[in-house]
């Protein structure tokens, strides 16, 4: 790994390694942004790169990393290239997260329906349940809705509260 390493900081010396080596896994060292626009501009393999440096840590500090690239060079094909990569990430990322999301809320939205058939089944007004459970009306209505997160602490009090025993989930 260290020849591996070593490939993209030639000129380096030993000591000069091992620091570059401990910023790219210490974004918060002073010259991280400095070291990765080194690997980036000489390493046209991601998978190489994403050895040194991980890939959660170059989506979320890219911005600093790129701000950093435009005060050395202002037109550069390996920063737009790695901009690329960025935005692919990113949007790999992000549509990960949003299945993670749906699925959460579909899930949130069967217990809100199952609670507020149950409620209804017992006649009991969202202000009854509210009163009951402790829990403003509003955030009732929101949890019924599936549109609430909310913790196991609060599902079991209100599932106690309108009889619910069992959550049919789709």
């Amino acid at each position: 790994m260290k020849n591996q390493f070593a490939k993209y900081f030639w000129g380096f010396n030993n000591r000069a390694l091992l620091e570059a080596k401990a910023a790219l896994k210490n974004v918060n060292h002073p010259r991280f942004a400095y070291y990765a626009v080194i690997l980036f501009s000489r390493c046209d393999e991601p998978k190489e790169a994403f050895c040194f440096i991980s890939r959660e840590h170059f989506v979320s500090n890219w911005p600093k990393i790129k701000s950093y690239w435009n005060k050395l060079k202002e037109n550069s094909e390996f920063r737009d290239w790695w901009q690329a990569i960025y935005e692919s990430l990113l949007e790999e990322t992000n549509g990960r997260m949003s299945a993670r999301k749906q699925e959460s809320s579909s899930f949130f939205k069967a217990i809100g329906t199952e609670i507020r058939v149950n409620r209804l089944r017992l006649g009991m007004s969202q202000k009854e349940l509210a009163i009951s459970s402790g829990i403003r009306q509003p955030d009732i209505s929101k949890i019924e809705e599936g549109k609430k997160n909310i913790t196991l602490e609060t599902l079991i009090k209100l599932c106690r509260i309108v009889g619910l025993r069992q959550v049919k989930i789709a």
